[in-house]
């Protein structure tokens, strides 16, 4: 029967057994209906369906069972109640439906009744955690503490080691962020009541190093000052907490002397050892696996981490800033074997909104070009937006003037002395920082002498991190303004753009290698490298898509001839137009559509180029492969389509298939669809520039060894792209060798001839394919297959640009020129198969 069964498993020899006796003795009523439905309920499941007089029989009985024990419920008094409550939670584990079926029943007996002792409570405190589904065991803890929030001083104090304990258990449930957090403040609220000084089990975890500086309670002010701190510091649910959470963590930081444990933490979580999974356990108590990995803060504590992020920054202001950012950048960039923290790092990212200072702003702009998550980069986009708004400036403008100068000259350098030597960092050009000594003799070397390395150990240490922060900030500068270029309509007053681009130590190393146009009071606009001193109004960034074809080809020849290495492809930028196929679509592109690409490589490149896409997979909706990039000052939106390649793949598939792509126009908070027409032209080539990029470095038509695969699927695809029509960017490669070949040794043995460059060496002839850098032989026209190795022939050839393609291209030139004096046998082989 039930009741002996309850009765049995009510006996754990502990204080609580007369209770749960007495419960079960005075309900034995109930627990004898609830027998009988039981048995009724099972009966109904084996009796067959066919009969159906016998079946009705049956279902008749167990509702009129079931009418009984509502009425029985309803009908009783304080003292029955609970003592139904106790029977009906006890019984919930040897009955399947017990627990659900009666849930709401509960909630209001536990609601409705009066006297409940410290007693009671516990027996259900107790029991609610054995249930084995958090979600339910949840949403019962949630009614048992209304009865506990009804006893007095005494009796919660009586109750308070379940409370702790409860405490503890709640924060290991996974039933969702919103009841969990629920709980843990009602709990909060009942234990502050016992002993303010004494913190809930659980509260502030017991290893992770990060919170070192909160478990070590400092002798004075008294405990509880520092309790109702650190309650508050957990109590923090959000990434960007209200004015109110802001001035009681100032107010409570100063009462408890807790300035130097804030910042403490803040530092560990920014510059100190992650916590391993094999020491410390799995970041969530969820996420089982034999799988090694790293991360900041387990998930049951992060919302007083980020309570300890907010109280550093609001005590700590401009000093805080470098540790937001690396905190920021370690919880949320994707790394491999390192789990992404967004709500720390969102924390961290709104917390340098906060910070009014320079600084914060320089870093919320190193942090746009090197996060690429969506909602962060949106968090880090609304810190700008409202950092500009203080100050009556666009956000455009705020992050350009908030660039910091890491103290360095105009001429990009400085330089500190350490004895007789004097290290010197410079910005060589827009891609090299360098940090030298010099010693007294006048000989400078890259390598820190020994005497420095063991005399100014610290301040070498901070010289070399200075020096790492300069070439973050030169990387991001690149990368901000190349995005310009999109923008057709951002200009600069003459004056601004000197101050914050040509004569800035750090983005001057970037602009001062660029082609702008000047404008003059006359309204005209004219190029040069060199800005003049004055006369000019406003200066824009020169696009070759607004030259014309002479002025281009004239710009590419000054930056030859001039050995100008542009921080990025400008001169010879590519262009794209529309075609009369994409005037005929109207509203999508197929430019670069029904290739067939390496999937991880392009989902890599995406996040790379700052695009948003979804991961392919075989869960619902992963079948359809969107990426988008803003363009246009975040006015307008590419979108880029793709889909697996094959079926029959659980974590993303090996190949893709490219397909259209589409313009949107940003209306408010929405994007809307736009014909191709109606998208400006810098933004339409620029934007099928990065969609060129990701076809052309992630399409298996680049794998030189594809053909040793054998038969193949994709080998007609790989043929014909292989040797194709030229991309825009193969034909700036071609543009760009026009120029380079004349300048270099093999001149006479190179010629360009339509989609190739041919090289006459003294085996063979060959012709090597600009845009896939694959190699025919003549005069069989066999494939050549050159596998690169880790150097490049030719390197100390000029090129005006990165191009990893081009440098590919010319190493094999350089190669083949010389064929004669290849030992390569597997090239051999395939130059003479007779070998």
């Amino acid at each position: 029967m039930l009741y002996d069964t309850l009765v049995a498993a009510a006996r754990k020899g502990d204080a609580l057994d007369d209770i749960r006796f007495a419960a079960l003795t005075r309900g034995r009523a109930l627990v004898d209906l609830l027998d009988r439905q039981l048995q009724q309920t099972r009966a109904l499941r084996l009796h067959p369906l066919h009969d159906q007089g016998g079946y009705g029989k049956h279902e008749a009985a167990l509702r009129a069972t079931d009418r009984e024990i509502d009425r029985r419920l309803e009908l009783c008094g304080d003292a029955e109640g609970r003592d139904a409550v106790l029977c009906l939670l006890l019984a919930a584990r040897f009955d399947e439906v017990t627990l659900w079926q009666y849930r709401r029943e509960v909630g209001a007996l536990v609601a409705r009744v009066r006297g409940w002792t410290p007693a009671e409570v516990a027996v259900m405190i107790e029991r609610v955690f054995e249930y084995d589904m958090d979600f339910w065991c949840a949403e019962a803890l949630g009614e048992v503490l209304t009865a506990a929030e009804r006893l007095d001083a005494e009796g919660v104090a009586a109750v308070a080691p379940w409370l702790h304990r409860a405490h503890k258990q709640v924060l290991e449930l996974d039933a969702g962020a919103h009841l969990q957090g629920s709980l843990t403040k009602r709990l909060r609220s009942l234990l502050a009541g016992v002993d303010p000084a004494v913190l809930p089990e659980g509260l502030v975890p017991g290893e992770e190093p990060w919170a070192a500086p909160l478990r070590e309670r400092p002798e004075t002010p008294p405990g509880r000052t520092w309790a109702d701190f650190v309650r508050h510091l957990a109590g923090l649910s959000s990434p960007r907490p209200s004015g109110k959470w802001r001035r009681t963590c100032v107010s409570l930081i100063d009462e408890a002397g807790a300035r130097a444990a804030a910042a403490e933490c803040l530092r560990l979580l920014g510059e100190g050892e992650p916590l391993c999974s094999r020491e410390h356990g799995s970041y969530a108590d969820w996420a089982s696996g034999d799988y090694h990995y790293h991360y900041l803060v387990h998930q049951n504590h992060r919302d007083l981490a980020r309570g300890a992020v907010w109280a550093a920054t609001l005590t700590g202001g401009p000093e805080a800033v470098p540790l937001l950012g690396a905190l920021a950048l370690r919880a949320g960039a994707d790394r491999s074997g390192f789990i992404q923290d967004l709500k720390l790092a969102g924390a961290a990212i709104n917390a340098l909104g906060a910070v009014e200072d320079p600084a914060a702003l320089a870093e919320l702009g190193r942090l746009q070009a090197k996060i690429k998550d969506r909602a962060l980069r949106k968090q880090i986009g609304t810190a700008l937006l409202a950092a500009a708004e203080r100050q009556g400036i666009t956000a455009e403008q705020l992050v350009e003037r908030s660039v910091p100068a890491h103290g360095l000259g105009p001429d990009g350098a400085l330089e500190r002395k350490f004895g007789e030597h004097v290290a010197r960092i410079a910005i060589e050009d827009a891609a090299t920082v360098r940090l030298t000594f010099t010693g007294a003799d006048g000989r400078a070397s890259r390598t820190a002498p020994a005497a420095v390395k063991d005399g100014f150990a610290g301040e070498l240490k901070e010289l070399k991190a200075l020096a790492k922060e300069i070439r973050g900030t030169l990387s991001g500068e690149r990368a901000r303004v190349e995005a310009i270029m999109s923008d057709g309509a951002r200009s600069w007053p003459f004056a601004e753009w000197r101050e914050h681009y040509r004569d800035h130590p750090v983005t001057g190393a970037v602009a001062r290698g660029l082609i702008w146009e000047f404008q003059g009071e006359d309204g005209t606009w004219r190029a040069a490298m060199e800005s003049p001193d004055g006369g000019a109004v406003n200066v824009r960034l020169w696009h070759p898509a607004r030259a014309a074809l002479d002025e281009v080809r004239s710009w590419r020849e000054r930056v030859m001839d001039a050995r100008v290495r542009q921080p990025f492809k400008q001169a010879f930028r590519e262009i794209y137009l529309l075609t009369p196929a994409e005037e005929e679509t109207g509203t999508y592109s197929n430019r670069f559509a029904a290739h067939i690409v390496h999937y991880r490589r392009l989902y890599a490149l995406f996040k790379e180029r700052g695009w948003q896409s979804n991961f392919l997979g075989s869960y619902d909706g992963g079948h359809d492969g969107e990426a988008r990039g803003e363009f246009g000052g975040g006015a307008w939106r590419a979108c880029f389509y793709h889909e697996p390649a094959e079926g029959g793949f659980d974590h993303g598939p090996e190949y893709a298939a490219t397909d259209q792509v589409r313009f949107e126009r940003r209306q408010g908070r929405r994007w809307e669809r736009a014909p191709l027409a109606e998208v400006p032209p810098l933004v339409f080539s620029e934007a099928m520039r990065n969609v060129d990029l990701f076809v052309g470095v992630t399409s298996i038509a680049a794998d030189p060894a594809w053909t040793d695969r054998g038969e193949d699927r994709y080998a007609a695809y790989w043929r014909a792209a292989t040797f194709g029509e030229l991309t825009a960017s193969a034909e700036v490669r071609r543009a760009a060798l026009e120029r380079i070949l004349p300048r270099t040794r093999i001149a006479d043995r190179c010629s360009l001839d339509g989609r190739y460059l041919v090289v006459r060496g003294d085996l063979r002839t060959y012709r090597i394919h600009l845009g896939s850098a694959n190699v025919l032989m003549e005069p069989d026209g066999a494939y050549l297959c050159i596998v690169r190795g880790g150097r490049t022939a030719g390197g100390t050839v000029f090129l005006p640009f990165e191009d990893e393609r081009l440098s590919l291209i010319l190493s094999k030139a350089f190669l083949l020129a010389a064929d004669a004096r290849i030992s390569d046998e597997t090239i051999l082989r395939q130059l003479s198969p007779s070998r």
